[in-house]
């Protein structure tokens, strides 16, 4: 007779079979318990002051600077501070575009220029300075990048990235929500 692999499973001894159903089950109640365990968008352990700069383009595809593509990278930043103040407890401080504009002597400066951006979440008082940037290699997908530069040490703490596939307004949202629970989790681990 045969039984369909799909449906059962051997034990260990190999005498007698058992339903896979009661390993999946089994599996479940395991990521259950573990998951149960786990904090659910834990606030960061103090009020820490936290400054977004404002994201900038990289586009990298034949036809750079679509207005679509530039709107989008513009509502990053201000969707990122709005998450981080309202679900995760974070002060917000506010560095003026001009400001950061100053700064910034081309595309990908501040990025690379951690010192720099550093200073200028110092002069506003911030603990921590989000960069960011959407890095457009195609028109398919884009990766959302931000780093958690600490403003006392002028290092990176954490380098993260978010792949978003898609233009739509509501695949954006779920993509700096990601991004903004990998920067509560980073600061919460410093």
């Amino acid at each position: 007779m045969h039984v369909p692999a799909t449906h059962w499973t051997a034990s260990r001894q190999g005498r007698r079979l058992m339903p896979l159903r009661g390993v999946v089950i089994g599996c479940a109640v395991l990521i259950a318990t573990q998951l149960a365990a786990a904090p659910v968008n834990a606030a960061p352990a103090s009020e820490s002051a936290i400054a977004v700069l404002d994201f900038e383009l990289y586009d990298l595809t034949l036809a750079p600077g679509l207005a679509a593509e530039q709107e989008r990278t513009e509502s990053i930043g201000p969707m990122l501070r709005q998450i981080l103040g309202t679900q995760y407890g974070f002060q917000l401080v506010t560095i003026e575009s001009e400001t950061q504009k100053t700064a910034d002597k081309g595309t990908g400066y501040l990025f690379e220029h951690h010192d720099v951006a550093a200073e200028l979440g110092r002069e506003a008082a911030s603990d921590w300075v989000i960069v960011g940037r959407v890095h457009k290699a195609s028109f398919l997908f884009v990766y959302f990048k931000a780093l958690v530069i600490d403003t006392k040490t002028e290092r990176p703490i954490a380098d993260l990235v978010v792949e978003v596939k898609g233009t739509q307004k509501r695949l954006t949202e779920k993509g700096v929500e990601s991004l903004a629970a990998q920067i509560a989790a980073a600061i919460n681990e410093a």
